[in-house]
C-alpha cells in the first residue's frame, strides 16, 4: 500500500479563505506571517510576494493599529494571494479590513467586548463571506483559567477555545477554523486531539514560538507530523525564528515527507559514506540551489553508490547511482545513460527541466479544453 494511502483525514466542514479550501477534501495549504512594519506598504507587499513565491496559499497580516488597516486597504490592492489579517481585541480594525477586502479575520470573539461589538464583526463577515479564525496560544490563557488549572494544559486551551466558539454558536456562524498552539509540543498535540473530537470546524496547526530555523523545524515536523498523520489539520503554519520564506519551504517538506502534498523536488539523497564514488553532499546542496524555482512535483533520487542506489533510482522520475569516474542515471525507472562524476550536477538539472518542461505540455494537451484548475489542487 502506498504511504499516502496510511493517512485518513479527519472529515471537517469546508470553508474558503479567497480562492482556498480549507478543509473538507481539499490539499492541506500552507501559510506564513508577514514580519515587516505593516504600514510600510512597500516592504509587506516585496515580503508578500516572496512569501508566495515560495508557495504559500495564505498569507497573514497582522493589523495592530487603524493606521496598519488602512496600509491594508493599499496592500490588498496590490496582492491577489488570500490575505489574513492578525487582529487583537480592536473590534474596528475588523470592520474596517473587512471592508477592505480582507479574506479572513484572525480575531478571538471573546475578547474584543460586549456582544454588540462581536455581532457587528460576525455580520460583516458573513455579509462578506469571510471566515474567522479563532486563535488559541498557551502563552495568553485568561487568568481565570491559569489559576483553574495552575499552568497551561490542553484542557486549558480546549476550554479557552470552547469560550470563543460558543460566541460564533450563539449568532449561529460556522465558518471559523480554530488553533490551538503551544511551545511545547505534547501539549498542543493533546489539545488539537480533545478538539477533533468535539467539533467539525477545519484546524489551523502550528507549534507556536518553535525556535530559529534549525531547532525551530524540527519541533514543528514532529508536533505537526504527530498530528497529520493521525489525520488531523487542514492548514498549516511553520512558526519559526526566520525569513518567513523559510516557514513556506520547511511547510511544504513536512507534507511531502507524509506525502500528503507535492510541490517542488522531492529529493532522496544519501548521507554519504565512504563508498561514495562522487561528493553527495556538495551535490545535493548543488542541486537544491539550482532547482528552488521549480514548482511542478518530481522525485529524485541521488545516491553516493550502487548498494541502495539501483532501488532508490527505480522508483523516481530522475534517479542516480554512483560509479567509478561515471555514474548510472536512470529516467521512470529504467537506466538511461552513464554521465561523467565531474558533470553531475550540470545533467541532472537539464534532465529535470527537460522532464519537467515534458510533464506540463502532456498535461497542457490534456487539460486545453477543461477548465482552468486551481493552483492550490493541482500539486495534489
Amino acid at each position: 500500500m502506498h504511504p499516502s494511502h496510511w493517512v485518513t483525514r479527519r472529515k471537517s466542514r469546508q470553508i474558503k479563505v479567497g480562492n482556498v479550501l480549507i478543509g473538507g477534501d481539499a490539499p492541506i495549504s500552507v501559510q506564513s506571517m508577514t514580519n515587516t512594519d505593516t504600514c510600510n506598504v512597500e516592504a509587506t507587499v516585496q515580503q508578500v510576494q516572496q512569501i508566495v513565491a515560495a508557495g504559500a496559499d495564505i498569507v497573514r497580516i497582522s493589523i495592530p493599529t487603524m493606521d496598519a488597516a488602512e496600509a491594508f486597504k493599499e496592500i490588498r490592492k496590490r496582492v491577489t494571494t488570500p490575505l489574513v489579517a492578525d487582529i487583537h481585541f480592536n473590534y474596528r480594525i475588523a470592520l474596517k479590513v473587512a471592508e477592505y477586502g480582507v479574506d479572513c479575520l484572525r480575531i478571538n470573539p471573546g475578547n474584543i467586548g460586549n456582544e454588540a461589538r462581536v455581532r457587528s464583526v460576525v455580520d460583516a463577515a458573513r455579509d462578506r463571506g469571510i471566515p474567522i479564525r479563532i486563535g488559541v496560544n498557551a502563552g495568553s490563557l485568561e487568568k481565570d483559567l491559569q489559576e483553574k488549572y495552575g499552568e497551561p494544559t490542553p484542557e486549558a486551551l480546549v476550554e479557552s477555545a470552547f469560550r470563543h466558539i460558543d460566541y460564533l454558536d450563539k449568532l449561529d456562524f460556522q465558518d471559523y477554523k480554530i488553533s490551538l498552539k503551544a511551545s511545547d509540543v505534547y501539549m498542543t498535540v493533546a489539545a488539537y486531539r480533545i478538539l477533533a473530537q468535539q467539533i467539525d470546524q477545519p484546524l489551523h496547526l502550528g507549534i507556536t514560538e518553535a525556535g530559529g530555523l534549525r531547532a525551530g523545524a524540527v519541533k514543528s515536523a514532529v508536533g505537526l507530523g504527530m498530528l497529520l498523520a493521525e489525520g488531523i489539520g487542514d492548514t498549516i503554519r511553520v512558526s519559526l525564528a526566520a525569513n518567513p520564506v523559510e516557514e513556506i519551504k520547511v511547510g511544504y517538506d513536512i507534507l511531502k515527507s507524509l506525502n500528503l502534498r507535492k510541490r517542488g523536488v522531492n529529493l532522496i539523497a544519501c548521507p554519504s559514506c565512504s563508498r561514495q564514488e562522487f561528493d553527495v553532499i556538495k551535490t545535493v546542496n548543488a542541486l537544491e540551489e539550482r532547482l528552488e524555482d521549480i514548482v511542478e512535483p518530481i522525485d529524485v533520487a541521488v545516491i553516493g553508490c550502487v548498494v541502495n542506489g539501483p532501488g532508490e533510482a527505480k522508483e523516481v522520475t530522475i534517479g542516480l547511482t554512483g560509479g567509478r569516474s561515471r555514474s548510472l542515471l536512470y529516467e521512470n525507472g529504467e537506466m538511461s545513460q552513464r554521465i561523467d562524476n565531474e558533470d553531475i550536477v550540470d545533467q541532472i538539472e537539464k534532465k529535470i527541466r527537460a522532464k519537467i518542461a515534458l510533464q506540463i505540455k502532456l498535461r497542457g494537451d490534456k487539460t486545453k479544453n477543461l477548465p482552468e484548475i486551481d493552483t492550490v489542487t493541482s500539486f495534489q
